[in-house]
């Protein structure tokens, strides 16, 4: 992710830095191709669920006892949750790695201000791709699959408003995440490492633990906390459930805010470059 250059002359507002910023995210290759994947993660749900479907029609009564569909939002999500956090990750160690970051703070002295900046539009690409992918995927499939009453896929508890919108947040407080734990860490492998770990690797550990610790423990990773923040459960999965939707949006809010705090204390105490 290459950076479009940073003019030489101060921001003169916080609406100039917003605008910089996003023209910085606009006009790099990496959003468009990132952006990309969440949509080719929406097509290929369109296609499993055409595949089910088509499928479904060809069996007997009998045989269809032994199909189902487990609903597709999630996976989408998954997909985006990852690619936003990417995505969110280079906004800020690009500059690092190419030493923009240093005309960066010319132009925006403010360094709180410029991580706000970052924020703000990382966070509204975020819930805006989060928005369409979920939201996209729930109605195509379901206008797919149709009245076809495929185990699973059929729950109405698995396209609620409630899940679909949760979801979609976490895919911003993934975004997030990725932006605050790039500016902590200042390497985009260290940040994606982590944010991988989070989603995939706890989950597998944590459910080890002894007696309720497993689940107490597997409920506060990001891809428990969707499901908790709908109320409506991780049933059938790796995830835990303990929390109640209040706990859930505030652990959730944690992941996205957290680490962009302590990053704003680090930057304004130490040197933008690191030195």
């Amino acid at each position: 992710m290459s950076p479009a250059p940073v003019s030489g002359t101060r921001a003169s507002g916080t609406a100039d830095v917003f605008a910089a910023e996003w023209l910085k995210l606009r006009t790099v290759r990496s959003t468009a191709h990132l952006l990309g994947t969440v949509a080719v993660a929406v097509a290929l749900a369109c296609v499993l669920a055409a595949s089910i479907a088509g499928t479904w029609d060809g069996l007997s009564g009998a045989e269809r006892e032994g199909v189902a569909l487990s609903p597709l939002e999630p996976l989408v999500a998954v997909v985006a949750q990852i690619a936003l956090a990417v995505l969110g990750t280079l906004t800020i160690t690009s500059e690092y790695a190419t030493g923009m970051i240093r005309t960066t703070v010319v132009a925006v002295p403010g360094r709180v201000r410029l991580l706000g900046a970052k924020a703000g539009v990382v966070g509204v690409t975020g819930l805006a791709a989060g928005l369409a992918g979920v939201f996209t995927t729930s109605w195509l499939t379901r206008a797919i699959v149709g009245d076809r009453p495929v185990p699973f896929f059929s729950d109405e508890s698995s396209h609620t408003p409630g899940l679909l919108f949760a979801l979609s947040a976490s895919v911003m407080a993934l975004a997030l995440l990725g932006l605050g734990l790039g500016a902590l860490l200042r390497s985009t492998t260290g940040a994606v490492v982590t944010v991988v770990v989070l989603l995939y690797v706890g989950p597998l550990l944590t459910q080890h633990l002894p007696g309720l610790w497993g689940d107490r423990v597997t409920s506060l990773l990001p891809g428990s906390l969707p499901g908790q923040l709908a109320g409506t459960g991780n049933d059938d999965s790796v995830y835990g459930a303990v929390l109640p939707p209040w706990a859930a949006a505030a652990v959730l809010c944690l992941y996205a805010l957290l680490p962009l705090a302590v990053a704003a204390v680090r930057m304004r105490g130490r040197d933008i470059a690191g030195r």
